[in-house]
């Protein structure tokens, strides 16, 4: 078993983080299906993280990534058993403040959009990293 410090992510094989970025990938691979470019990933700042920003050509996306692995912890018939259903008001906000920094960033390169997106992606995968359901909600705050 791996020894996490506390404020470090897990990095151990099969960890949080590992997790985390499988399931960006797969939300990316995802939103490129329906169109869109990615255009930046994990993009920290002090304030927190955006996972994904994306851009079709006329609207761009902020995109807040939830994944679980499916299991009891995740299965369940309650929103807040669901990926996003674990996405909280703390979180919603702080996505907000994030994309807002990013866009008022002189140093940042964007692209000229005609619209600006909130959206969610809920992933959960099996023990072995498959995935078993993908949940976006469109502007989901």
């Amino acid at each position: 078993m791996a020894v996490v410090r506390t404020g470090e992510p897990d990095r151990s094989p099969g960890g949080r983080h590992e997790l985390g970025r499988l399931g960006e990938r797969l939300a990316g691979e995802h939103l490129e299906r329906l169109g869109f470019r990615v255009i930046d990933r994990n993009v920290r700042s002090p304030g927190g993280e955006i996972d994904l920003i994306v851009f079709d050509g006329r609207t761009l996306v902020f995109v807040e990534v939830k994944t679980c692995r499916a299991r009891e912890d995740c299965r369940g018939e309650e929103a807040d058993l669901t990926p996003l259903g674990r996405l909280r008001p703390r979180q919603r906000a702080r996505l907000r403040r994030q994309a807002v920094a990013w866009l008022c960033d002189p140093r940042r390169r964007r692209p000229s959009a005609r619209y600006v997106r909130l959206d969610a992606v809920g992933v959960t995968v099996d023990a072995a990293g498959r995935l078993q359901r993908l949940e976006h909600v469109e502007a989901a705050w």
